[in-house]
């Protein structure tokens, strides 16, 4: 078997999926059941070799396509893996499916056992009904192999992909002498009403409570681009011999998912057992200063709180202005240093802090985050606000949140110089010391404080202290900094308004 393969694999130039003429593309998905077992103590761990398209004129000859994951004992797999290919009506388009139990990590398959095979044409699995055929395994002289199940669907041109995070709580316990080993499997719905396998998470081992590591999966292989099409959640405890106890399932959308961190995405998936969801785009790793967890803000989070929620109470409208920078905007990838986190660049602002922080989370969902880190572009749009108030009746603070590495340090400079008349986090900037320069100009004023967000994280995990302290640091110059500028632009306070007067209270005369 294994010479035929290395044959097919080698015969001729042709390349069936990079054919000139126009193709739709459909996704394979395989199934098989009642597999054959070759193995003594365990059940066979079966591997999916897929041949495709012949040649067109030498109709027994097929191309290698490719192969599944391998899926330990069971002898009823469904693979997570599929094959996308391009679909010709008017042409036929043989496939050929060959099935192994692994018993080993060898790439040669005569090494492994022969579970039998099945043939049919790409027609025939999209011109079935529900694009679904079942064709009984041969191959093995008087045995019966069982049956491979082929799906095929249309996809969608959705190009888009999301990264995801689960989170259990309380879920059930299933192991006599421990605590569960939980896993999800993913399978979203189809027009006949059954489901097809997307995704598979690791098992998280011994736990009651799992976090499971993210994961990014096209948006097409969840739900083929239909926002709204139903998407069957299932969590299993892990068992060695492949029969996984069933703890829990719950069905949502990928417009649900897309929510993110919030109370419509926690699940009922047992007795008091639920699964939470934190979902974002680009930082979804624990080690991410924007890792969005379910169970703490993140470091750029607990910042903006921190200094927002005082700062906001000396504001009037309590609408804020939110801007991002470094990072790819949807819809054609624009690397952008200045791009309002709402979304609306007409109109910026949010409402409180909390409008802050949500339009913050949102944006996580729908940019790609991506350097240089550039200042300059984000200074320049505030100045340009504050250059339209000359009376002193409005004075603006900009805080700035990074990670500390700044790659336009001379434009930056030139732009806090450049801040004369106006109202910006970096030691360089922080003119405590020396007054901050540019090409020979020094800036008017000490309008930079620098505070190092690391120097105030709490190590024993009290974050309403240690962001109180952040906080109180943050702001320490603000108010000199405001007295300094009225007092160099001659700005007097306003006239104190009269005195409150309580309202005359009728009097009632009783005769």
């Amino acid at each position: 078997m294994s010479n035929t393969f290395l044959n097919m694999a080698s015969i001729g130039d042709f390349d069936p999926l990079n054919a000139a003429i126009p193709a739709t593309k459909v996704e394979i998905t395989v199934s098989c059941r009642n597999l054959l077992d070759r193995d003594t103590f365990s059940k066979s761990d079966p591997s999916k070799q897929t041949l495709t398209v012949p040649k067109p004129t030498i109709c027994l000859v097929c191309v290698c396509f490719g192969r599944t994951e391998v899926i330990d004992n069971t002898l009823n797999p469904d693979f997570v893996r599929k094959f996308v290919l391009d679909y010709f009506f008017e042409e036929r388009q043989n496939l050929r499916l060959d099935l192994y139990d692994v018993d080993s990590n060898s790439a040669d398959l005569s090494k492994h056992d022969f579970l039998g095979q099945a043939c049919c044409t790409l027609g025939e699995v999209v011109g079935s009904l529900g694009s679904r055929v079942e064709k009984p395994l041969g191959g093995i002289p008087g045995k019966k192999c069982g049956t491979v199940i082929v799906k095929a669907e249309e996809l969608s041109n959705c190009r888009e992909s999301v990264l995801m995070q689960f989170c259990g709580n309380k879920l059930d316990k299933k192991d006599f002498f421990g605590k569960s080993d939980p896993f999800l499997v993913f399978y979203r719905s189809n027009e006949d009403g059954s489901f097809t396998i997307c995704h598979k998470t690791e098992v998280v081992k011994n736990t009651l409570n799992p976090v499971w590591q993210a994961f990014k999966i096209p948006v097409r292989a969840l739900c083929n681009g239909d926002h709204d099409r139903t998407v069957k959640i299932e969590v299993y405890d892990w068992d060695r011999d492949g029969s996984h106890d069933f703890i829990g399932e719950f069905s949502t959308s990928y417009r649900e998912l897309s929510r993110g961190q919030s109370q419509f995405n926690v699940y009922e998936v047992g007795v008091c057992s639920s699964a939470c969801l934190c979902m974002g785009c680009n930082p979804a790793q624990p080690t991410s200063l924007h890792y969005m967890s379910p169970y703490q803000l993140n470091a750029y989070a607990m910042a903006l709180k921190a200094v927002g929620e005082i700062i906001q109470d000396y504001d009037s409208d309590k609408m804020f202005p939110a801007l991002g920078f470094g990072a790819k905007l949807p819809p054609d990838g624009r690397v952008s240093h200045e791009f309002a986190l709402n979304g609306n660049p007409q109109n910026p602002y949010c409402s409180g802090i909390e409008g802050v922080m949500e339009s913050y989370y949102q944006s996580l969902k729908s940019v790609q985050l991506y350097g240089p880190t550039n200042f300059s572009p984000v200074i320049n749009h505030v100045a340009r606000y504050a250059a339209s108030v000359k009376d002193g009746s409005q004075y603006f603070i900009l805080l700035i949140i990074t990670d500390g590495v700044i790659s336009d340090m001379a434009q930056t400079k030139e732009s806090i110089v450049n801040v004369r008349h106006t109202h910006a986090p970096m030691v360089e900037l922080d003119g405590d010391e020396v007054r901050i320069s540019s090409r020979g100009r020094f800036a008017e004023r000490d309008i930079v404080q620098f505070v190092p967000f690391r120097d105030y994280v709490d190590r024993t995990g009290n974050h309403i202290l240690s962001m109180a302290r952040l906080a109180k640091d943050v702001l320490a110059e603000i108010p000199d900094q405001f007295l300094s500028y009225m007092r160099t632009r001659g700005v007097k306070p306003s006239p104190a308004p009269p005195p409150y007067t309580p309202p005359a209270l009728p009097v009632h005369t009783q005769i």
